[in-house]
């Protein structure tokens, strides 16, 4: 029967008293993804102790979870064995405890190997505000970034294992197949992660909610909340994501949608598709990061349909007064939307 693991016990995994077989226990309990959220409980309740433990980290500084976690269990193995240990690559942090909790519990799960091997430098890429890239990934698949956008990945993958990726924002992937049927995941901040052999498909996840658009082959969409069955995809699917108190997740899937609307960004176009203007708001402070102001309340339930340039942010704004009638006034990074006069 499985060791339960209980905040006594995590405490003293990490604070290196715990025996080897109740480390080992609290290890494979980390690497589960249903039990970060308690992990990133007791960090966050705990952090004086904890950081007090690692003898590196002020309990007055933000809490950097990952390093704090990465640290200890490499001197755990080091009590274990009683011989040094190469200390592994971390990666920069993304500030957000869901985030830091997830990725810990990933390095935490390889046990002795990830530690006893030392790990390539994980890359890490990040668009700014309005900003389009295209990145090239080591098995060959491409992926676009828009706006505001961060994609994390490996250098290389094993052989046997999944090519893993960690996305946060948004980004269109045309995934490459290989001989060995080798899966590709898309993970998120949102809850959930998305499956693949190869594929072409978009990714969103801003804010409380989330969306992926499958535009050819097939994919998977898994959960972090097991409770919530695996969606399956074919063309022209999509599923719709929101979190919602107490931290739920409300799922959503759709059948045959049109899917330029969701993949024109990386053409440099927006394709508005019945979207109101609420939504498109979300958007240009997403993506542009303007702070945006719909002084007229009723406008933001109007909806607009048609399809405007984005690659230059002035003409984009000048293209939405022309298209849809209504006045943009930018004053710096503030944006005022109102109904024309």
């Amino acid at each position: 029967m499985p060791t339960a693991i209980t905040q006594t016990s995590f405490t003293a995994y990490v604070q290196g008293t715990a025996s080897a077989a109740e480390a080992e226990a609290v290890r494979h309990w980390l690497g589960q993804p249903e039990n970060q959220s308690q992990v990133q409980q007791w960090m966050h309740e705990h952090w004086e102790t904890l950081a007090a433990a690692s003898g590196e980290f002020d309990a007055a500084d933000e809490p950097d979870y990952e390093k704090m976690l990465t640290r200890l269990h490499v001197q755990m193995l080091m009590s274990e064995t009683h011989e040094p240990r190469a200390e592994p690559t971390v990666a920069p942090v993304w500030r957000r405890w869901a985030a830091a909790a997830a990725v810990a519990g990933t390095l935490l799960a390889g046990g002795g190997w990830l530690y006893s091997h030392r790990a390539a430098a994980p890359q890490e890429y990040a668009t700014a505000y309005g900003q389009t890239s295209t990145l090239q990934l080591p098995d060959g698949s491409t992926v676009i970034l828009n706006g505001h956008s961060t994609l994390r990945y490996p250098t290389a993958w094993a052989p046997g294992k999944p090519r893993e990726v960690w996305l946060d924002g948004e980004g269109y992937f045309a995934v490459q197949h290989q001989a060995d049927n080798q899966r590709f995941v898309v993970h998120t901040l949102g809850g959930f992660s998305v499956e693949v052999l190869g594929t072409k498909f978009t990714v969103v996840q801003r804010r409380t909610q989330g969306r992926v658009v499958l535009l050819s082959g097939k994919v998977r969409v898994s959960f972090d909340d097991k409770r919530q069955p695996d969606v399956l995809l074919a063309p022209g699917d999509l599923v719709d994501t929101r979190e919602t108190a107490p931290a739920k997740l409300e799922v959503t899937a759709r059948r045959n949608v049109p899917t330029a609307p969701y993949a024109s960004w990386k053409d440099n176009m927006l394709v508005l598709d019945g979207t109101t203007i609420a939504e498109l708001a979300n958007r240009l402070e997403d993506t542009y990061g303007l702070q945006v102001v719909v002084a007229t309340p009723e406008l933001n339930e109007r909806k607009v349909t048609g399809t405007v340039p984005v690659q230059d942010l002035d003409v984009l704004l000048q293209s939405l007064e022309e298209t849809f009638h209504i006045r943009a006034v930018r004053e710096g990074n503030r944006l005022t939307l109102t109904e024309q006069n």
